[in-house]
C-alpha cells in the first residue's frame, strides 16, 4: 500500500473517488437488470446445490445464525489498497464451509451479505435498493462448495489440504469470471482494466484463508469456537478505518491542491487579463495533446496543472514589461525570464502536489536542444509534461493576437512547429499537437478552452467498478 502522507496518484485518486461515489449512488437501469439477473441466477444455482448435494453435517439453526451474523459483520470491513479494497471474509467463510452443512453455505453467505448491505443502507452508507441484490456477490461461494462436495472433504481434516487448495482456486476462478462478466456487460469495463482491483481482493483472500482453516480445524468438535476469530476481525476493522480515514484525507488534500491552483490562476487573470485567457487556452490544448499521446494519468495531471500555472510567476514581473507593445530589451528580457523560477518558488511554498507541478512550471521554457532557460535542460531531461506545455504555449501564442503583432494563420503556426521540432520542441509532442490542430474540427475552432473545475479530474479511461464483494 502506498504512503498516504504524500499526495495520491492521479489514477488512484480518480478510482477511489468513483468507487466511493458509486457506493452511495443508486443503481442505474442497466446495473439493476444485471444485478437482478446475477442474483436470480445465483439463487437458482445455490438452491439446486442445497437440494441435490448430500451434507456430512446436520444443520444447527443457532450455529448457522451465529455464522451469518459474523459474516455480515466481517463483510463491512474494507481493507483498502491504493484504489480498491478487499474484505476479510475468509476468516468466517472457511469455517462455515467445514463446520456447517457445506451445501447450504452459499445460501447462508448470501443471507449474510444481504444483511450487511441492509445495515449499511440503514446507516445511510448506501441506497436500500442495493440490499437484496447483494446476493449477486455470493457467487464466489459456489466453487468451493462444489469442490468440497465432489472430493468428499466437507469435514475439517488436515489430510484434506489438497481439496482445500483446489477449493480456494475454485473460489477465485468463479468470482473472477462472475465479476469480470458482470462489469463488462453492465458497466462496459474491460477485463484488463479490472486486474488491479481483482489482485487486491484475491491477495486478501489468499492471505486470510489459512487463518480461517486453522480456526475450522481447531473447532472441529465445538464449531462455535471458530467464532473466536472475531477479535481479529475487530483489529482489522480498526486498521481499516484508520486507513480509510487517511485515504479520504488524501482525497481532500488533492482537491485542496486543485482549488489552490485555480485560485492562483484567478489571481493571474485578475493581474493580467490576456495572460489569464491565454492560460485557459493552453490548458485545454495541453489536456488534448496529453490524451492524444496516451500518457498515464499522473503525467496528464502534471501537464494540466503545469499549463494552468505555467505563467503564475508573471505576477512578479512588472506590468510595463508584460504589456510592452514592442520587443523587450536585454534587461527587460532578463527580468521576464525569471518568471519560471518565481513560479516554482511560489508553488514550492504551497508544497505537496503543487511543489511537483512547480518543476513543470520551471521547465516550461526549456528547449529540446538545451538552449532554453533557466537550467539549459535538453532532451529527455526535460519533464514530458513541461515539453507539452512548452509546445502548446508557443502554438497558442502564435495563433492569438499579441500586443506587438497579429495572430499567425494556422498553416504558418503548424509550419513553425514542424520547423523547430527536435530543436525547440520535443518531436513526439509536435507530432501529437500538429495532428490535433490539423483535424477538420480543430481547424474550424482553433481555440482550445479549458474547462477545469475545482474537483474535476483529468479525462480518463472508463471508470473501474467497485469490488464485487463489498
Amino acid at each position: 500500500m502506498s504512503d498516504l502522507t504524500t499526495h495520491m496518484g492521479a489514477g488512484s485518486q480518480r478510482l477511489l473517488e468513483e468507487s466511493l461515489d458509486r457506493a452511495r449512488s443508486k443503481l442505474d437501469r442497466r446495473e439493476r437488470l444485471g444485478n437482478a439477473a446475477y442474483a436470480g441466477g445465483f439463487l437458482v444455482v445455490a438452491t439446486l446445490v442445497a437440494l441435490l448435494a448430500d451434507a456430512d453435517r446436520a444443520l444447527s439453526p443457532w450455529l448457522a445464525l451465529a455464522f451469518v451474523l459474523a459474516l455480515a459483520v466481517v463483510s463491512r470491513i474494507e481493507l483498502w489498497g491504493d484504489a480498491s479494497y478487499g474484505v476479510p471474509l475468509q476468516i468466517v467463510f472457511v469455517p462455515m464451509l467445514l463446520l456447517l452443512p457445506t451445501p447450504l453455505v452459499p445460501l447462508l453467505v448470501a443471507a449474510g451479505l444481504v444483511l450487511a448491505r441492509a445495515a449499511g443502507a440503514l446507516a445511510g452508507r448506501a441506497p436500500l435498493g442495493r440490499s437484496v441484490l447483494a446476493m449477486a456477490d455470493a457467487w464466489f461461494s459456489i466453487g468451493p462448495v462444489l469442490v468440497l462436495v465432489a472430493l468428499d472433504a466437507q469435514l475439517p481434516a488436515l489430510a484434506h489440504w489438497p481439496a482445500y487448495v483446489l477449493a480456494l482456486g475454485a473460489q477465485i476462478l468463479i468470482d473472477a469470471l462472475a465479476s469480470v462478466t458482470w462489469c463488462w456487460i453492465c458497466q462496459g469495463v474491460s477485463p484488463r482494466a479490472m486486474l488491479p482491483d481483482l489482485r487486491m481482493i484475491y491477495r486478501v483472500d489468499v492471505l486470510l484463508a489459512p487463518i480461517g482453516l486453522l480456526a475450522a480445524l481447531a473447532a472441529a468438535e465445538e464449531p462455535v469456537l471458530a467464532l473466536l476469530v472475531l477479535p481479529l476481525a475487530y483489529l482489522l476493522m480498526v486498521f481499516a478505518r484508520e486507513r480509510e480515514s487517511r485515504m479520504k484525507q488524501s482525497l481532500e488534500l488533492g482537491r485542496a491542491y486543485r482549488g489552490t491552483a485555480l485560485l492562483l490562476r484567478d489571481l493571474l487573470e485578475e493581474d493580467d487579463e490576456y495572460t489569464g485567457r491565454h492560460t485557459e487556452d493552453v490548458v485545454g490544448l495541453t489536456v488534448s495533446v496529453a490524451e492524444r499521446m496516451g500518457l498515464d494519468e499522473d503525467t496528464r495531471r502534471s501537464a494540466e496543472l503545469g499549463a494552468l500555472l505555467h505563467d503564475i510567476g508573471k505576477i512578479a514581473v512588472p506590468d510595463e514589461i508584460i504589456n510592452k507593445p514592442g520587443p523587450l530589451n536585454d534587461e527587460e528580457w532578463a527580468i521576464m525570464k525569471t518568471h519560471t523560477v518565481e513560479g516554482e518558488r511560489m508553488l514550492a511554498q504551497v508544497g505537496g502536489l503543487l511543489a511537483d507541478v512547480g518543476l513543470v512550471v520551471r521547465a516550461s521554457h526549456e528547449r529540446w536542444d538545451g538552449g532554453g532557460y533557466p537550467d539549459g535542460l535538453a532532451g529527455d531531461a526535460i519533464p514530458l509534461a513541461a515539453c507539452i506545455v512548452s509546445a502548446c504555449d508557443a502554438f497558442n501564442a502564435m495563433t492569438t493576437d499579441r500586443s506587438y503583432r497579429k495572430a499567425l494563420p494556422l498553416a504558418v503556426a503548424v509550419g513553425e512547429l514542424r520547423k523547430h521540432s527536435g530543436t525547440q520542441f520535443c518531436p513526439a509532442v509536435v507530432d501529437a499537437l500538429v495532428g490535433l490542430v490539423s483535424e477538420p474540427e480543430a481547424a474550424e475552432e482553433p481555440a482550445f478552452v479549458a474547462t477545469v473545475a475545482p474537483e474535476a479530474a483529468p479525462a480518463a479511461p472508463a471508470a473501474l467498478p467497485a469490488p464485487r464483494r463489498a
